[in-house]
């Protein structure tokens, strides 16, 4: 098995992992806001304007992160930096 051929398996194991666990973690985060949100829109019905837009606010960032996840896994897919590296030390 030769260098590209490793590169190709360790980065599409990689990219997979990484989607793997970025959605996973998002989903927990995601699911812990808006349970929580729930809890505080039953115990402060007046404050609903203010916990919404917090919530909203909150699971942005929380999405952002799988948004960064899907951008490293594209990278490592398609725009491997690596691959430039090992054909010009291939000679291809």
């Amino acid at each position: 098995m030769d260098n590209l051929t490793l590169i190709a398996i360790a980065s599409i194991i990689t990219a997979g992992l990484t989607i793997a666990i970025g959605g996973i973690g998002v989903a927990i985060g995601e699911g812990r806001a808006v349970a929580t949100a729930l809890t505080a829109l039953a115990q402060q019905p007046d404050a609903s304007a203010t916990i919404t837009r917090t919530l909203f606010v909150g699971v942005a960032m929380v999405e952002s992160v799988a948004i960064y996840c899907l951008v490293i896994a594209m990278i490592l897919i398609f725009a491997n930096p690596f691959w430039n590296h090992f054909l010009t030390l291939s000679g291809g």
